[in-house]
């Protein structure tokens, strides 16, 4: 069992910067591939980020290119999402997701656990 709380979130302008965070629960989260989704209002959950459980591979979707940055930490049981040039287009709540597979995260996309999400906000 794997407990996700994400923070980090709040209200930006066009062009601004937030780092989201995502504190998990439970020792084995060295194991587990993590992602972060996003879903604005009247709109299905999207795919954002990934990143293998050892951080040596991340996988982003095409829109956040160049924009944003998964990390992790694996001795702070900690994932982070830094976003950078955010744009009006990006305002979602983002939820943080935990899989074994990565591919699960990435190809699916979906995940096992997911938290309780962190909504942000872009102004133009």
């Amino acid at each position: 069992q794997v407990q996700l709380v994400e923070s980090g979130g709040g209200l930006v302008q066009a062009g601004g910067s937030l780092r989201l965070s995502c504190a998990a629960s439970g020792r084995t989260f060295s194991s587990y591939a993590m992602g972060w989704f996003r879903q604005a209002p009247g709109k299905e959950r999207d795919f954002v980020a990934a990143i293998s459980w050892s951080g040596g591979s991340t996988s982003y979707r095409d829109s956040v290119k160049g924009r944003f940055t998964i990390s992790r930490d694996n001795a702070k049981n900690t994932v982070y999402l830094q976003m950078n040039s955010l744009k009006p287009d990006d305002t979602a709540v983002y939820y943080c997701a935990a899989d074994l597979s990565r591919d699960t995260i990435v190809v699916q996309p979906t995940a096992r656990y997911w938290g309780q999400g962190t909504q942000v906000t872009v102004s133009s």
